[in-house]
């Protein structure tokens, strides 16, 4: 994909399932990879992989959660890799449970991670971005976000508001050449999805359901979506902003 060398890109929740896949992908398309997470173990892991390869890459740690920490990554990616070009807020985190069977303090670690955090990032890099009047954000948001699902109610909230909030920058940063658009992951076999399984108490029935849920008859892997927002994060998507694209295997047909 075009654009993509040397520019400078960050990846957070990327060291492992789908944020390290999309951290590769980067890597394999000669960018810069800033691989943030708070498994500072993983994200070098990752990080070093890319590097083996003969791309470039540096694992930072970063609590998403807390705005002062996102600042400082901003500053050490920078100084490590370039003016950042590109964001990929990935990190999540949920627990599978009915509504009335959580509590404020569980929503407040949800949306700690799943919404605040990815107004830190934002806050952090788009100053510069408006600055040098250019960038590519996309935000991994879910298909819960748009559908709904059951148990994952202040998660889907969250992911709903990520839509929001990206469509409304969208709009705000255009005239500025920045770019805000936004993948909502169906089923993907990741960490996440495994503790949903194990939880449920039936996991290897609940993964055949999901299964024939989905028209394409298998459950998405990480490289699903590393393609599709390395593609947002390109020069050949110029002209894209504000767009929400599921990547599904087809379990939700949005149009």
């Amino acid at each position: 994909m075009r654009g993509l060398s040397e520019k400078s890109v960050i990846v957070t929740g990327a060291g492992n399932g789908i944020g390290a896949a999309v951290a590769v992908r980067f890597g394999e398309a000669g960018a810069h990879v800033a691989v943030w997470d708070i498994d500072m173990e993983a994200a070098e892991n990752v990080a070093a992989g890319i590097r083996d390869a003969g791309g470039q890459a540096a694992a930072i740690r970063c609590d998403i959660t807390d705005y002062d920490t996102v600042g400082a990554a901003v500053t050490e990616t920078e100084a490590q890799l370039g003016l950042v070009d590109v964001l990929v807020n990935n990190a999540g985190w949920d627990v599978f449970r009915p509504f009335l069977k959580t509590e404020p303090e569980l929503w407040e670690q949800i949306i700690s991670i799943n919404l605040r955090g990815v107004l830190h990032t934002h806050h952090a890099v788009l100053p510069g971005m408006c600055e040098r009047g250019r960038g590519r954000i996309v935000n991994v948001a879910s298909d819960a976000a748009r559908v709904g699902s059951s148990g994952e109610s202040v998660y889907a909230a969250c992911k709903a508001g990520i839509v929001g909030l990206s469509k409304t920058l969208a709009r705000e940063h255009a005239r500025q050449g920045i770019t805000v658009n936004v993948v909502c992951p169906g089923p993907t076999e990741t960490a996440l999805l495994e503790n949903f399984m194990a939880e449920a108490g039936n996991p290897e029935k609940l993964a055949e359901a999901f299964r024939r849920a989905v028209p394409m008859g298998r459950l998405g892997q990480p490289d699903d979506l590393s393609g599709a927002i390395v593609f947002l994060a390109s020069d050949d998507a110029a002209y894209i902003t504000g767009q929400v694209l599921s990547v599904s295997g087809g379990l939700t047909m949005n149009g």
